[in-house]
């Protein structure tokens, strides 16, 4: 609670756009849309002289096809390898010389890019970002595919095949979808869709999806609103529309019955996770669950945590998270044991905090608790600009999923109004039997795993 009072008085004396008046967080932002397709949002923050551009296209994994996977992490690569007037390696160097940082990422729904630089350099960035929007393909060659492939090959070497741990997030994700639902595969592809990915396959995907329709540009930082507009006419407007893609039609996810697996991997210790599907982004229980996880497992002063790693010392670590995602959200609890112990004595020890908080609501402190770690870190994500998580890139999350990039307040306010029954109703609704149990074990030691409890 000192640390969100100290973080409520700074922001009162911020001069910046970011505001509270009768607790009300609003963002002002200038929003318009170029005849070719692309939204711009203009945030003006004169705190620091500083800018971040902020590019969303609505485009992750989610858009891939079985077989033809990893396309959208793989131009995520290709995107900084040069377009027809930016040769290749000058991208990251004029922004540097400039006094500028970027960087990129692609998930299941989205792909995007920013740019933080001093506010004299806003044209710098803005020039950088259209010329790879409309004028990429002219310099995009097989050799340029054929070495960010491998890139990306090494990175998911890197990652998955040869981390400890690395594959039980493929595996889950195969469990708890269909093999047709776009989050059954991983963001970056597999090693066999990215091999046989042609040429002509990369530039028909590039040409569908990486279009001003299907994109959202966010500036936030020192500028002069109509000047900035005027900037990005200029760059922008000479960019090809298209067509925006059709909505995905998903099929939908369900579980009907437990499912249990088991990995024996390069491991010392055995981990388990256990998910469950639960509600979407922005969905009815998607808040919800986000408590959940920080009264089961938010920090050392969670009930998981207290009990496994404290109380019982039969668990080295146990976090719980809700994935939130645009068509399907993954509930999960991780826990690793100590040296000696098996996954099947922890995994009771979970059921029976669930079953708890499904016969008894979490106390009032619990859930306020986790209440105001929220607040607070929210709050302290209004404090910058630009990077992942920054007001930029929360005005094209907000606008690309709501249709309001100022959903500021009303996002806060999902969890500001929950009470401990409605946590209670969600665990009772969503943690059920229909999960996914994954053991992953030390080579040679599959008695470790966590195994169905038999019934009499």
């Amino acid at each position: 609670m000192k640390r969100l009072v100290v973080v409520l008085a700074l922001l009162a004396a911020w001069p910046c756009a970011a505001s509270a008046q009768e607790d009300q967080i609003t963002v002002p932002y200038t929003r318009f849309v170029l005849p070719n397709g692309l939204n711009v949002i203009l945030h003006e923050d004169h705190t620091t002289p500083t800018v971040s551009v902020n590019l969303w296209y609505n485009v992750g994994s989610g858009r891939e096809k079985p077989g033809r996977t990893g396309f959208a992490h793989l131009f995520e690569h290709i995107l900084f390898e040069g377009s027809e007037n930016v040769p290749e390696g000058k991208f990251d160097e004029w922004l540097e010389a400039a006094g500028g940082s970027n960087n990129g990422s692609t998930n299941t729904d989205r792909t995007n890019y920013w740019e933080n630089v001093p506010s004299n350099a806003l044209a710098l960035a803005l020039f950088l970002e259209s010329d790879r929007m409309g004028h990429l393909l002219g310099s995009m060659s097989q050799a340029t595919v054929d070495g960010q492939r491998d890139v990306v090959k090494n990175e998911r070497r890197q990652s998955y095949e040869n981390r400890p741990y690395g594959m039980a997030s493929l595996m889950l994700d195969s469990a708890m979808y269909p093999a047709s639902h776009p989050y059954s595969w991983p963001t970056i592809g597999s090693m066999e869709d990215l091999s046989a990915a042609s040429f002509e396959d990369v530039v028909e995907f590039f040409r569908r999806y990486y279009i001003p329709g299907n994109a959202s540009l966010s500036i936030a930082g020192d500028i002069d609103v109509p000047e900035a507009r005027r900037m990005v006419e200029h760059w922008f407007s000479d960019v090809a529309g298209g067509q925006a893609p059709a909505p995905i039609d998903a099929p939908v996810a369900h579980l009907a019955r437990e499912k249990r697996m088991m990995i024996e991997d390069r491991v010392q210790l055995p981990r388990v996770y256990l998910c469950w599907l639960s509600p979407a982004l922005y969905a009815p229980g998607d808040a919800e669950l986000d408590v959940v996880s920080g009264v089961l497992g938010g920090g050392k002063t969670s009930r998981l945590y207290r009990r496994l790693v404290y109380d019982m010392q039969i668990a080295q670590d146990v976090n719980a998270y809700q994935g939130s995602g645009a068509l399907s959200s993954q509930f999960c609890i991780v826990s690793t044991a100590r040296q000696g112990h098996g996954l099947s004595e922890i995994e009771e020890v979970i059921n029976e905090e669930i079953e708890r908080l499904k016969r008894e609501p979490p106390t009032a402190r619990e859930v306020q608790r986790v209440i105001n770690q929220t607040e607070a870190s929210f709050l302290d994500r209004l404090e910058r600009i630009g990077g992942f998580g920054g007001k930029a890139d929360q005005l094209n999350a907000y606008y690309t999923r709501t249709g309001n990039p100022d959903f500021f307040n009303e996002d806060l306010s999902r969890y500001k109004g929950l009470a401990p029954t409605d946590i209670q109703a969600v665990i009772q609704t969503i943690l059920n039997d229909r999960r996914v149990v994954l053991s992953v074990v030390p080579n040679g030691k599959p008695e470790l795993a966590a195994t169905k409890p038999t019934t009499d």
